[in-house]
């Protein structure tokens, strides 16, 4: 295979140019944030003007016949700054399919060869995904806290996991890796939305709307959704989730014996996704489970998303085994 370098380098500007919009995107989240105080006093300060407007056109209307209608009120400050935020994710979700695009046009093969790829994808299918089940307005206010960890990931994949862009290794040459590689990217991507929720939802359940309290936590926890609606995004979200990972196991499996002779051999990357898969049953079972609804299947949940991390950077990076092909020197 050969690598076109132009196309290699429009990929990586890709990449960087979507991590710098989402830094903005998120910035204007954020300030969404700030600004919300202030709209709610503005909003009660035009509610009580418009009260007095309507009282006196009442009066003018009775004496005078009727006026003139008044203009529609203004968006709040905050709405406004959010819809630019939201706006600029979905520039964030195109320039990164830009880049994974790009980068297997320059390589020649399916840009999933490497862990910078990989967490590329799972990346990119989390922003995606989050546009898709963080679209009605009750779920808006998740957007800052989704994006935390995939500008982090995202950092993580441009510095310390980075990889120029070359043939695969050997092992990788097969017409398995579209299929099993991109289903546990996507799911990987799925699940971060599923464990944000989960996490959220213990917040929530911790803080609960209503209650005057102060500090950080609190603060953070007074625009979230209800613990209901957060714990009904978390489950709903893995249950699509769920059944893409476990059939990239299976997939994975198969290669596996294609390709090594058995089906499976309890190789480390092997037996911890396995393991994950389990946790994520174990969350369905417990969420379906009478006494087990809430906080207790959360961190179950939770435990899922951390097993799932710990998969991908320490059995990757630390752990040697026959998926000892991270792409890092």
């Amino acid at each position: 295979m050969t690598e076109n370098d132009t196309l290699a380098r429009y990929s990586d500007w890709a990449f960087e140019s979507a991590f710098a919009v989402l830094v903005l995107a998120l910035v204007l989240l954020v300030a969404e944030y700030a600004t919300h105080r202030a709209d709610v006093v503005a909003e009660r300060e035009r509610e009580l003007v418009a009260a007095g407007r309507r009282a006196a056109s009442d009066t003018v209307e009775r004496t005078a016949g009727p006026g003139r209608v008044e203009e529609a009120p203004k968006r709040a400050l905050s709405e406004r700054v959010g819809n630019m935020g939201r706006a600029l994710v979905v520039v964030v979700a195109g320039l990164q399919v830009a880049s994974i695009v790009l980068r297997g046009l320059a390589t020649e093969r399916f840009p999933l060869g490497n862990m910078y790829e990989f967490v590329a994808m799972a990346c990119t299918a989390a922003v995606i995904f989050g546009l898709i089940v963080l679209r009605k307005p009750a779920y808006r206010t998740m957007w800052v806290y989704l994006l935390v960890p995939v500008l982090i990931l995202m950092f993580l994949a441009a510095t310390v996991l980075y990889a120029d862009a070359a043939p695969v290794v050997p092992a990788l040459r097969s017409f398995w890796l579209p299929i099993h590689v991109t289903i546990i990217s996507v799911g990987s991507g799925i699940f971060l939305v599923s464990g944000v929720a989960s996490l959220l939802f213990l917040l929530r359940i911790r803080f609960p709307r209503g209650e005057e309290r102060s500090g950080v936590f609190a603060a953070l926890a007074e625009r979230l959704p209800d613990a209901q609606t957060l714990d009904r995004l978390a489950y709903r979200t893995t249950i699509i989730g769920f059944p893409l990972f476990g059939a990239g196991i299976i997939l994975g499996a198969i290669w596996a014996e294609a390709a090594w002779g058995r089906f499976w051999g309890w190789d480390p990357k092997e037996t911890v996704s396995f393991i994950t898969w389990v946790v994520y049953a174990a969350y369905l079972h417990a969420r379906a489970t009478s006494g087990w609804r809430n906080t207790r299947a959360a961190w179950i949940n939770v435990a899922g998303f951390i097993a799932m991390l710990f998969n991908l950077f320490i059995i990757n990076m630390v752990v040697s085994g026959l998926h000892s092909y991270a792409g890092l020197n």
